[in-house]
């Protein structure tokens, strides 16, 4: 019984995430945002999968260092949009 709510909330972490990806799509640091929190979602499922199986916690540092190297060069990327453009918001972003 255990196990089934730990998936359930690993799960609806999960959707909630990727919800958030979809709808909000003005500001850059909301989806920012939302992505650490589907890597953080995803290491909850990776945490419990492997304590399950009774399995070496190794993956877990290789993946935390590689969330953390994500999320940096995520507010890099933040910090000079906003540097160049004043603001956050995608409608003053010009790709082209």
């Amino acid at each position: 019984m255990m196990i089934l709510n730990v998936w359930v909330i690993f799960i609806m972490m999960f959707f909630m995430g990727n919800l958030i990806f979809i709808s909000k799509n003005k500001h850059l640091l909301i989806i920012l945002l939302s992505l650490e929190f589907i890597v953080l979602s995803i290491f909850f499922f990776m945490l419990v999968f492997l304590m399950f199986i009774d399995y070496d916690m190794y993956m877990l540092m290789v993946f935390l260092v590689f969330s953390v190297c994500e999320g940096s060069l995520g507010l890099s990327i933040l910090v000079s949009m906003i540097r160049t453009h004043g603001n956050d918001y995608f409608q003053s972003f010009n790709l082209l």
